[in-house]
């Protein structure tokens, strides 16, 4: 539900509606706080106060930010980093190695910063902060999954997960039906 901005798994009755994950106290825009959108003000960096868990967007500001939002990677990438640096005024990238050089359609970018920049922005934030806030439950479940005993192949064989062959079952089938069919074990 967080991954896909609340588009799918919506379930009300377990608080994943409809529409973009908010947060409970998360990042906000305060009164001053707009990115400016007039060119000359277009942002080039992006900068953190952890004190005052304020994330800076050029002039603009978010608050309620947390560290762990900010330091956010997947990847090894930082999050927040990798997002801002294709919407950035600056937006030219080293070429490393072989790699061809960059498209030309990478110059078209706005005049100015839009606003669906700040909206897209937020929803990230917010995903972030409920991601971050899951990382503990997430860890404990690792952790007893990791310490539970491993089920044995000779078990599922029995119960006819496996075929004689002892690859799952799977078996084409017209293009009119899913291509893969599963023979629930037998009990």
């Amino acid at each position: 539900w967080l991954h896909t901005y609340g588009e799918r798994f919506t379930d009300a009755a377990h608080n994943r509606p409809a529409g973009p994950p908010r947060a409970p106290g998360g990042p906000t825009i305060p009164r001053g706080g707009a990115i400016p959108s007039t060119p000359a003000k277009f942002p080039n960096e992006m900068r953190y106060d952890a004190a005052t868990r304020r994330l800076y967007v050029g002039e603009g500001f978010i608050d309620n930010v947390t560290p762990e939002v900010r330091t956010y990677q997947v990847s090894g990438k930082t999050t927040l980093d990798q997002w801002f640096s294709y919407r950035r005024l600056d937006r030219t990238r080293p070429i490393i190695g072989d790699r061809r050089p960059p498209s030309p359609l990478d110059k078209l970018q706005p005049d100015s910063w839009p606003a669906n920049y700040t909206e897209d922005l937020l929803n990230l934030l917010h995903v972030l902060t409920r991601l971050t806030g899951l990382e503990a439950r997430q860890a404990d479940l690792l952790e007893r999954i990791c310490a539970s005993p491993l089920i044995d192949a000779e078990i599922l064989r029995a119960d006819g997960i496996f075929d004689n062959d002892n690859t799952a079952v799977s078996r084409p089938t017209d293009d009119r039906q899913n291509r893969f069919s599963f023979r629930p074990p037998r009990h």
